[in-house]
């Protein structure tokens, strides 16, 4: 079950839309695969895996007409750390506390390095997040620079407990394989054979089941919650468990 917010919504007239108070709530939200997909009326989605995978994409017409943390928009990575004055800011911990919320909060002194913090978890994490430079992503290699995920992916699992699961790592790895899908490249990287695929498992094919995972997402088509089969340009395929059918009307 997905809350979102503390009103009470209500079903609304159409399909995965909703009511406050008797008006009409200002956004749509549906399941896509592993995601929960809320489309706001002002041209926001946001994607989320109800873990630690979030998407925020906003529509052309924002570009270069938006600020903050994420950047202007504008194609330009290189001035993206844009203060809240307008000033370009090469130190990351300035650029970060410009955009502090309230000015009686501390600024921040400085990063910690969760490896240096954790050094025994450095070659668990080097290990394991070398999978993003094996050969399962070769195809993908040239297209997408895996170096800045694969640095992402060492920071963030060493902050993981000696034991049990990491589900950052399958949020690092699943972040370049999006990467790869959005630059025209699918990779089916959580296969039998992967070295990560005991921890990030989610392919188990079953004959006899209709719902089968696909990497890449499916192709709009028609369901019961979008009867028309048009689907938003807003939204990106996305990963998880889609139905097997691929002309009826699908229920879900």
């Amino acid at each position: 079950m997905a809350v979102i917010g503390c009103a009470g919504f209500k079903a609304g007239p159409d399909p995965g839309s909703y009511e406050l108070e008797g008006s009409a709530a200002p956004f749509r939200f549906t399941t896509i695969g592993q995601y929960l997909v809320v489309e706001i009326n002002n041209g926001i989605v946001i994607i989320w895996n109800c873990k630690t995978i979030l998407f925020i994409k906003i529509r052309q017409s924002y570009k270069g007409c938006v600020c903050g943390l994420c950047g202007n928009f504008d194609g330009n990575a290189n001035n993206d750390q844009t203060t809240c004055c307008g000033a370009m800011e090469v130190d990351p911990l300035v650029f970060g506390n410009s955009w502090k919320d309230s000015p009686d909060c501390p600024d921040v002194p400085h990063i910690p390095n969760p490896c240096v913090s954790n050094p025994y978890r450095h070659p668990w994490s080097y290990t394991q997040c070398n999978f993003i430079h094996s050969s399962v992503f070769s195809t993908c290699h040239l297209a997408v620079d895996p170096l800045p995920y694969y640095d992402a992916c060492v920071f963030d699992t060493c902050s993981c407990e000696p034991k049990g699961d990491c589900d950052i790592l399958c949020t690092a790895v699943a972040a370049y394989a999006e990467a790869c899908n959005q630059a025209g490249i699918c990779v089916d990287w959580r296969t039998p054979n992967s070295a990560v695929s005991i921890v990030c498992d989610f392919n188990k094919p079953s004959a006899a089941s209709e719902w089968h995972y696909k990497p890449c997402g499916d192709p709009c088509m028609k369901t019961c919650r979008n009867p028309s089969g048009i689907c938003s340009n807003d939204i990106p395929p996305l990963e998880g468990k889609h139905s097997g059918h691929s002309q009826s009307t699908v229920c879900y």
